[in-house]
C-alpha cells in the first residue's frame, strides 16, 4: 500500500516537472509597453488661462436670484392654501439655471 502511494505520489508529480513552460522567460508585452511609456518625455504641465469673470453679468444675475428666491416663502404659501402660482414653476427653473450658470462662473 505504501509503495503504491509513492507510485501514485511520483507519477502525479513527475509529469508538472517535466513539461516546458509555455512562453518561456520572455518578458509579457504589457511590461515591454509600459517600459516604453515610461521612458517616454514627460509633457509640459499646461499653463491654466486666468478666466476673466464678467463682474456686471455676475452681479446682474445675483440680483435676478435674489429677487426669485425672495419671492418663493410668497409662492409656497399659497400652496399650501391650495392655490398653484402660475410663475412657480418657471421661477424654480430659473433659480436653477442662474445657480449653475453662476457657479460654472466662479468655480475653476
Amino acid at each position: 500500500m505504501r509503495s503504491l502511494f509513492c507510485c501514485l505520489c511520483f507519477v502525479l508529480l513527475l509529469p508538472s516537472g517535466t513539461m516546458p513552460q509555455s512562453g518561456g522567460r520572455g518578458r509579457p508585452p504589457g511590461i515591454a509597453t509600459a517600459d516604453t511609456m515610461a521612458n517616454a518625455p514627460l509633457e509640459a504641465p499646461s499653463t491654466s488661462s486666468v478666466r476673466q469673470i464678467n463682474i456686471d453679468q455676475v452681479n446682474a444675475e445675483t440680483q435676478e436670484l435674489r429677487r426669485l428666491a425672495d419671492g418663493l416663502p410668497l409662492q409656497i404659501d399659497q400652496v399650501t392654501k391650495g392655490q398653484m402660482p402660475k410663475d412657480l414653476a418657471e421661477n424654480l427653473k430659473r433659480i436653477e439655471k442662474l445657480a449653475k450658470h453662476l457657479r460654472s462662473e466662479i468655480t475653476p
